[in-house]
């Protein structure tokens, strides 16, 4: 699985969401923006993610690194959006 195919796969389970996605074939980190995490646990946020990539995680996705924030937390943290320039 390339990053494309990740980044599409939560893009379209999280509708209106931005996702910037790096790794290396199998090893993967995420940084993923979206209104529905509003109100969410940070694990409810990650198995919201999950859920998007379905059986890929442990097969064609080894490991995925995930950063997940609303609008207004990427909005406050200028050293993260600085990353993903």
């Amino acid at each position: 699985m390339d990053i494309d195919d990740i980044k599409q796969a939560i893009a379209d389970g999280l509708d209106g969401s931005t996702v910037m996605v790096e790794g290396d074939g199998t090893h993967f980190a995420a940084i993923v923006v979206s209104e529905e995490f509003s109100g969410k646990s940070m694990v409810q946020q990650h198995q919201m993610v999950y859920r998007t990539l379905g059986d890929k995680v442990g097969a064609d996705i080894h490991a995925l690194s995930l950063k997940t924030l609303t609008p207004d937390e990427w909005e406050k943290d200028k050293d993260l959006r600085a990353l993903s320039k």
